[in-house]
């Protein structure tokens, strides 16, 4: 059922494998079962899947930025894993630029799976009764920090989801594949400057450049603004403006700037692709935009002007008509294996801790356990 990294679905070209990880079954199984293993966070609560859930795009769509270990508070939004095989850059900053070293940060990092250490994660593993010869099997070194992150990447890899209705009649030639309306908005998409970012080539389209701009979210967030009490309505007729106050974490998101230092990349952030994105909100690096409309009327708003933000960013004046075509447009990407690849994920059972048992963390060639 899972998908066939040698053959990707139309719209898509052949998926970059490094030399040194070649996809395997046994790697791919392997990277599954770690995958939804909530024994991988320190207080094994927490699986990869459950900010990455398969039945929402492999991204987590019930609120705008993941809950942590202990319920910590994460800033940014869970990007989907659809197709991050073909992404040159990793996290909404592009930190990373390999799936074998990207698992390692959500693993470690204090406010997501929160392990103290790489040699925490492993003996966690090598403890594990079921995990006996599983990574010997797949990796001929066995169980290191490198194979963890190679058999993780390995699983997701073959999360390739396209084979669109778009993708059909733009690179297909089916002439009854896409709908008028999707048509009138690729149109738009095309002619408002859209595709200058999320990119279509000749024979595939990634819809990303994985280049990284400013858009006015980060610059907004950082200043406050959007960010004041607005009117809720309680019942026909009754409106009131909240005067709760909830406090936030602190915090100003420089995006790339904090991968680079580079001041003159402060508040930019990747081009997410558009492969998909009806099924993946919210959107923006923090969330804060919960359907697609809310991210059209933003872009025909010009955004958050300020000094840095794109120029090509400014206000379009679309009409209602036009929206609803783009919408209908990007509706129009979501991949026709979608539901295959839910199903191969939830084929694999979920790895959890026995609570009434003490947990080993280290093996007799360390310390004792806890």
């Amino acid at each position: 059922m899972f998908a066939n990294i040698a053959e990707p679905p139309k719209g898509l070209p052949a998926l970059p494998i490094p030399e040194r990880n070649p996809a395997t079954p046994a790697r791919i199984d392997l990277g599954r079962k770690l995958f939804f293993d909530r024994r991988l966070s320190f207080n094994r609560t927490l699986s990869c899947a459950m900010c990455h859930v398969p039945e929402q795009g492999f991204t987590q769509y019930e609120v705008k930025t993941p809950v942590g270990a202990e319920g910590r508070f994460i800033g940014r939004n869970a990007p989907t894993l659809l197709n991050v095989g073909y992404r040159a850059a990793l996290f909404h900053d592009g930190r990373e630029s390999t799936l074998e070293n990207q698992v390692w940060q959500p693993l470690l990092k204090a406010n997501e799976m929160a392990n103290p250490s790489i040699g925490f994660v492993l003996a966690t593993l090598r403890n594990a009764p079921d995990y006996q010869g599983l990574f010997e099997a797949a990796f001929d070194q066995g169980l290191t920090m490198e194979t963890v992150g190679m058999a993780l990447a390995s699983y997701q890899r073959g999360l390739i989801a396209a084979d669109s209705p778009f993708d059909r009649w733009y690179f297909g030639g089916n002439e009854n594949a896409l709908s008028e309306q999707a048509r009138q908005g690729w149109e738009l998409f095309r002619s408002l400057g859209c595709s200058d970012c999320h990119s279509v080539e000749q024979h595939h389209a990634h819809f990303t450049n994985d280049a990284f701009y400013d858009t006015g979210i980060g610059y907004a967030r950082s200043m406050g603004i959007g960010l004041q009490p607005t009117t809720v309505r309680i019942a026909p007729g009754v409106e009131i403006t909240p005067t709760v106050k909830f406090e936030r974490p602190p915090g100003n998101d420089l995006g790339r700037y904090e991968a680079t230092g580079r001041s003159s990349e402060r508040w930019q952030f990747r081009v997410p692709t558009l492969r998909n994105v009806a099924i993946t909100p919210p959107y923006m690096h923090d969330g804060s935009l919960p359907n697609l409309r809310a991210v059209i009327d933003y872009y025909d708003a010009g955004g958050v002007p300020h000094q840095g933000q794109d120029p090509r960013i400014r206000p379009l004046d679309l009409e209602e008509a036009e929206k609803a075509a783009l919408v209908a447009f990007l509706e129009s990407l979501t991949g026709s294996n979608i539901a295959t690849l839910v199903e191969d994920a939830r084929s694999q059972a979920i790895g959890d801790a026995n609570l009434a048992q003490p947990r080993a963390v280290f093996s007799d060639r360390g310390a004792a356990s806890l």
